[in-house]
């Protein structure tokens, strides 16, 4: 008798303990999906650059600050990479950041990122459609969803970008682009016509991947916070 009222306490204690811990971790005030560009006119030293970048991104007190602004101080995080068209891969899963420790551990696993494709075009269609894909596996809840993508050329490979795009602005989710402009000196314009959407949606700008890591935090601490600064 008393081995099963100990098996029956253990069930109803271990699974409040997973509803709770799942309530929890559901509440957050936005998904964040980053897609980093990989294909062949980014070469090894200038994913260095975005690497180290987006890792001191997350180290810097702006962004930290930033997780912390919004109604739970809670933001969900996922990582992918993308070239040509069949060349897109999550490198980080939805990671719950809210202190300045799960920042640092975040920018941590950045660090240690490897390059999931060496060569391949510009398809930013399918990057975009993947990252959108991304939502429907976090297991958190927020009122805001936005992808911040990155790159630093024009689609070269694969379908326009209208029809996807205005596929994720109507199911609510934001689009901000980040553009380097080291091999398309326009290529902001290009972002601003083409890619971005949403309410508050904008381009950031970095002149070469020198500027980026300076652009990349401006821009994540931007977004986190959810100011309104309009198209």
């Amino acid at each position: 008798m008393r081995f099963s009222l100990l098996i029956c306490f253990f069930c109803w204690f271990g699974t409040s303990a997973f509803l709770s811990t799942r309530a929890v971790a559901e509440d957050v005030d936005l998904h964040l999906v980053l897609a980093v560009d990989v294909s062949s006119s980014i070469n090894y030293d200038e994913f260095g650059l975005q690497i180290r970048g987006y890792a001191n991104a997350f180290r810097s007190a702006e962004v930290q600050q930033a997780i912390q602004s919004g109604v739970h101080k809670k933001i969900a995080v996922l990582m992918t990479q993308w070239a040509g068209l069949q060349e897109q891969k999550v490198v980080i899963g939805w990671t719950a950041l809210s202190t300045v420790n799960d920042a640092e551990q975040f920018a941590e696993k950045i660090d240690y990122l490897s390059r999931s494709f060496p060569f391949g075009g510009t398809a930013i269609a399918p990057a975009l459609e993947h990252a959108w894909q991304q939502f429907a596996t976090s297991p958190h809840k927020s009122a805001r969803r936005v992808i911040d993508l990155s790159g630093d050329g024009r689609i070269s490979i694969g379908p326009s970008l209208e029809p996807i795009r205005e596929t994720v602005v109507a199911n609510g989710v934001v689009i901000n682009g980040l553009a380097i402009l080291n091999e398309a000196p326009d290529l902001d314009q290009y972002y601003r016509k083409n890619l971005i959407g949403g309410r508050g949606a904008f381009v950031q700008v970095a002149n070469d991947l020198n500027d980026f890591p300076l652009a990349i935090q401006k821009k994540l601490a931007r977004e986190i916070r959810g100011i309104w600064y309009g198209v």
